[in-house]
């Protein structure tokens, strides 16, 4: 069973998919794109508790979600998203030290890559990796919600 469901929040509209019981896609913005015969548009108990959770993330109730994440993507992409969710709260890395960690030192485009076709973006906290020199780079929903992201975190940086 698929299903999604759309909301407003701090970060303006959003939708939230699921596929079987764990979560399979977070829709940012003006970024929501998916077959008209699939998935269902109706609030599951999965639904609300990501929903949930994103509010209490925002209402900074929330450092870790607890929620089952099911992403799609190659091996490499994989090892990526799973590198991501060890950023912790708060803190931020780059494209070269996620490639270092992945043991691919020289494939920082390929984690930018990877960065952009993440399909769970907060719950796989992508936008916790900036470029070289504190760099802000882009975002899958745009730059403005990266910077309310790492600013709900704490994080400041010069932009």
């Amino acid at each position: 069973m698929q299903a999604i469901y759309f909301y407003e929040g701090a970060i303006g509209r959003y939708g939230i998919q699921e596929t079987n019981g764990q979560l399979t896609r977070l829709w940012l913005g003006d970024r929501i794109a998916f077959a008209p015969s699939e998935p269902e548009i109706k609030e599951t108990p999965l639904l609300i508790e990501a929903k949930a959770q994103l509010d209490a993330y925002f209402g900074k109730k929330l450092q870790k979600f607890s929620l089952p994440l099911a992403p799609q993507g190659t091996d490499f992409q994989l090892k990526v998203w799973e590198l991501l969710q060890q950023i912790p709260y708060g803190q931020t890395t780059t494209y070269g030290e996620i490639a270092t960690l992945a043991g691919a030192p020289q494939a920082c485009r390929a984690v930018g890559r990877a960065n952009g076709r993440n399909p769970l973006p907060i719950f796989i906290p992508c936008h916790r990796v900036i470029g070289s020199g504190n760099k802000l780079t882009g975002y899958t929903g745009g730059l403005d919600i990266k910077i309310k992201l790492l600013q709900t975190e704490g994080i400041l940086l010069k932009f």
